[in-house]
């Protein structure tokens, strides 16, 4: 007589295969959905930071410069741009003539916004923080040649919180007016 069943060492076998098959495909999804997660962080960032380099760009290409007397913005007559807050700062007369700020605060690592003196308001959201926010070195801009066109350059180090996508920018803005005093 032929039995028609498994035995119990076949039965473990079978089980033990399907468990190192399930432990293998889990490990596989689990990575890919990391993976995927990391991607949108990154694509996150990029938006982001392609977003406010665009507004600032503009905003900083556009400056005008300070031809108050006494100056109303600046520390001086004749500049077009000025170093704030330790080097984190940058202020200039915007193309609606107002007295434009963007800055880093080190206290929450954002990015911010201020016109007119006016309460700041943030330009990156509080899920990424600005490792750094650098304008300089000193010679990358010349406001003193009136036959040069005035530029700025600055550096950026942002991250998204909670993964490892982090993101380096430098770049250099000219003015789009010429740098001629009136």
């Amino acid at each position: 007589m032929k039995n028609k069943g498994f035995t119990l060492i076949e039965i473990i076998i079978g089980v033990a295969i399907f468990a190192i098959l399930s432990t293998v495909f889990t490990g596989l999804l689990v990575n890919s959905i990391q993976s995927q997660q990391k991607a949108l962080a990154s694509q996150e960032l990029i938006d982001n930071i392609s977003y406010n380099l665009e507004y600032m760009s503009r905003a900083i290409r556009m400056a005008k410069k300070e031809l108050s007397n006494p100056p109303v913005c600046l520390s001086s007559r004749g500049l077009n741009y000025e170093q704030t807050r330790g080097g984190n700062g940058l202020k200039f007369i915007n193309y609606d003539n107002v007295c434009q700020e963007f800055f880093l605060n080190v206290a929450d690592g954002r990015l911010y916004e201020s016109k007119n003196g006016e309460a700041a308001l943030p330009l990156t959201p509080s899920s990424f923080r600005v490792v750094s926010f650098r304008f300089g070195p000193s010679g990358s801009w010349d406001q003193e040649e009136p036959r040069e066109q005035p530029r700025v350059t600055f550096s950026l180090e942002i991250e998204k919180k909670g993964y490892n996508s982090v993101i380096n920018i430098q770049t250099t803005i000219s003015q789009r007016n010429l740098n001629v005093q009136r």
